[in-house]
């Protein structure tokens, strides 16, 4: 018997009802015309979504770890030199995986819980380059990539982001930015389950694809994602998850209905009345203002509070899930979700009830805090 948890962590974020019942549809084929309808659906929507027109814009039969992955096979070669933005674990990530691909990684650093000053990613960067990567929303540490600037200082090389936890949750516009490719996670805020990785690449870097991964090979792959009007028949490369899919899609139309920049508002008003009530607590969030990621709030836990048995009790008691820190801020931060359904009042409420009790102090002044943050 699995008991319902209320998902506040890192991801995955909690599962709307909707969601869930589209899991349950009928499972048809994958070279089903019915399902090759929906497949462009998906892929419309994730167009609004990104904010994007590019051609090639789908969902990679993936978690976004494998987004990450393909980006690197599909879009760098062995000797392409790759200015990489590490302020986290996954900027980290994706260093290493630059480095195993064979590129040459200039890495741009700065303290995890803070963004990279954009004048020392354009210092960084020669006009012999091929890429530039960033974390947008830096999920080990809850802040903000700015992308502003990048685009002009690239120019002819490709400008890659990583939007696991930023899409539909911070304001971003791949288009407006001049975004070469991007990947996400279907488990963040599109409160979808975890399995999927939204995937876009802009037609000016298709130009140059390397076919090194079967799995990840996008010429190949998109002869399966071709729209209808491409004609011709859907080339099977392989069998995607198909009730995955019909989540997604449902994830995405009730992006579509509140609208991306109600969204957008919604998240951050979420963010910092969690953030005022946790302050009420003695929880002080690691980015400084204008630095932070509004879909997830990175905390400092108090002197003398011991996080992880706080955080189990949480889980085993309440029923709540959060997530503790990773690399050197491990045992030291509490990284909460404020994700689609989770960036709503009465989970908080509940969260903040919780937390104030395992702690042996009163409600009603954190409480207090959070409501007058949505007021």
């Amino acid at each position: 018997m699995i008991e319902p948890r209320l998902l506040l962590g890192s991801g995955p974020s909690p599962v709307p009802q909707r969601v869930l019942d589209a899991l349950a549809r009928p499972t048809i084929g994958h070279l089903d015309p019915q399902f090759g309808a929906l497949m462009d659906e998906v892929a419309e929507l994730l167009r609004a979504t990104f904010r994007t027109a590019n051609r090639v814009a789908f969902p990679l039969s993936a978690t976004g770890s494998g987004g990450m992955q393909a980006m690197v096979d599909t879009l760098i070669a062995p000797g392409d030199m790759v200015v990489c933005g590490v302020h986290g674990l996954f900027g980290e990530r994706m260093a290493d995986a630059l480095g195993r691909a064979g590129a040459t990684v200039v890495r741009v650093e700065a303290e995890w819980g803070r963004a990279i000053e954009t004048e020392r990613l354009v210092d960084a960067w020669q006009p012999d380059m091929r890429a530039l990567f960033v974390v947008h929303g830096e999920t080990s540490t809850g802040v903000a990539q700015p992308l502003d600037g990048l685009r002009d200082a690239v120019g002819e090389g490709l400008l890659l982001v990583d939007c696991v936890t930023s899409l539909a949750g911070h304001p971003l516009d791949l288009d407006a930015s001049g975004v070469d490719a991007a990947f996400s996670g279907s488990q963040k805020c599109l409160n979808c389950p975890p399995g999927l990785a939204p995937f876009t690449v802009a037609d000016r870097a298709t130009n140059r694809l390397s076919r090194r991964s079967w799995y990840f090979d996008l010429e190949a792959i998109l002869g399966y994602w071709r729209d209808a009007a491409s004609g011709g028949a859907r080339a099977y490369h392989h069998t995607a998850p198909i009730n995955m899919v019909y989540a997604l899609r449902e994830a995405l139309l009730l992006v579509g209905e509140e609208g991306l920049e109600a969204r957008w508002a919604r998240h951050a008003t979420a963010h910092e009345a969690l953030c005022r009530a946790l302050g009420e607590l003695g929880f002080e969030r690691l980015a400084p203002d204008g630095e932070q990621l509004s879909s997830l709030l990175c905390v400092r836990v108090p002197e003398g509070v011991d996080e992880a048995a706080v955080r189990g009790r949480l889980l085993s008691e309440h029923g709540i899930e959060i997530s503790g820190g990773l690399g050197p801020l491990a045992g030291q931060v509490w990284r909460v979700g404020v994700m689609g359904d989770g960036a709503r009042r009465e989970p908080q409420a509940r969260l903040v009830e919780a937390v104030a009790r395992e702690l042996g102090k009163k409600a009603s002044d954190p409480l207090a805090a959070l409501e007058s943050g949505w007021a």
